[in-house]
């Protein structure tokens, strides 16, 4: 039995999160529903503008957001990440310990710089949109993948986040080589839509020859095939993946476990911030088949967390809410 259910790779952020009316968007000039990156200078602007809203910082990253999701629910979870030697770094290390996470990271051994950060902007609507400033983490690389780790584990799981800095990408092939010659799965997520319009080249070339799971919402699907039918979608996700999941909101998930595609139904809620429902839903799934639990029940506990997320603010679950939603499934 491999030491480790699950190892991350991906960027390391704290989020910021706001609710704002829809109108500050436009005023901002925010791409909505999107991840934007921002530069340092775009990244005080954004807060000097909001400064009379209150936020909530949180643990945050895509992967790192999964990652936690898997050690809430009880497996062994390892994650690659850089974060600074400054205060917000304490916080993000701090918040990975807490959730039972294992990382790469030494606090005496950090580098000096700035953490990165994420402003959330969360509309009436439930949609997130967000501005990242990755600081720190844009000089994520090879030199921050434990290798051992890595392949004393049984799955990787790799963030589409990281494609377009060409150091990350080269780390992101890296971990994906290290598993696949070690026997160890491997998955990916493809993040977000600006991520497949302007990178697709470099998630093909983290895919490489294909993936043993891919995890992506229904517009990222479309985008990355040129579907214009989710069925179009479904067999494009065929071709670079032995198993995957797509997410569609309120229409829940279709999910393909080598064999059989499982149409699995939505709770019908009322959400109020959709920011992180899909790093939690990868989360628990990941959790639930690398436990043996039949492929579909996987994507039922990844729903009821991801359903339970979006009905409070916030990227993560506390650890009793998972424990909770974990129970139910076991």
């Amino acid at each position: 039995m491999p030491k480790y259910h699950v190892y991350g790779v991906g960027n390391a952020l704290v989020d910021l999160e706001y609710e704002i009316p829809e109108q500050l968007l436009v005023d901002l000039n925010i791409d909505k529903g999107l991840m934007t990156l921002i530069e340092e200078e775009r990244h005080h602007e954004l807060l000097d503008k909001l400064a009379g809203l209150t936020s909530r910082p949180c643990g945050g990253g895509s992967a790192a957001n999964t990652i936690t999701a898997v050690a809430q629910l009880g497996s062994k979870a390892f994650y690659s990440c850089k974060v600074a030697n400054d205060d917000t770094g304490d916080y993000f290390l701090n918040d990975l310990n807490a959730s039972g996470v294992t990382t790469n990271l030494a606090k005496g051994a950090l580098d000096t710089g700035h953490t990165g950060k994420c402003i959330v902007l969360v509309t009436p609507d439930a949609e997130r949109s967000m501005n990242t400033f990755l600081g720190i983490t844009r000089q994520y690389s090879v030199s921050e993948l434990d290798e051992t780790a890595l392949q004393d584990s049984a799955f990787v799981y790799i963030e589409g986040y990281l494609v377009p800095e060409i150091n990350a990408r080269a780390a992101a092939v890296k971990a994906r080589e290290i598993a696949q010659a070690a026997g160890v799965k491997t998955s990916l997520t493809l993040s977000d839509a600006n991520m497949v319009n302007f990178f697709k080249d470099g998630l093909m070339q983290i895919i490489g020859d294909g993936l043993d799971m891919v995890f992506s919402n229904e517009e990222e699907a479309r985008l990355m095939f040129g579907a214009n039918s989710i069925e179009e979608a479904v067999t494009g996700m065929k071709s670079i993946a032995q198993q995957f999941a797509i997410t569609r909101g309120a229409e829940g998930a279709l999910v393909f476990d080598g064999k059989t595609l499982h149409e699995i139904a939505a709770e019908k809620v009322t959400p109020i911030d959709s920011n992180g429902a899909g790093d939690i839903y990868a989360g628990a799934f990941m959790h639930a088949l690398t436990n043996g639990m039949p492929f579909a029940q996987c994507a039922e506990l990844a729903g009821a967390c991801a359903t339970t997320l979006v009905q409070q603010m916030g990227a993560r679950l506390s650890n009793e809410q998972m424990k909770t939603l974990g129970t139910r499934f076991s």
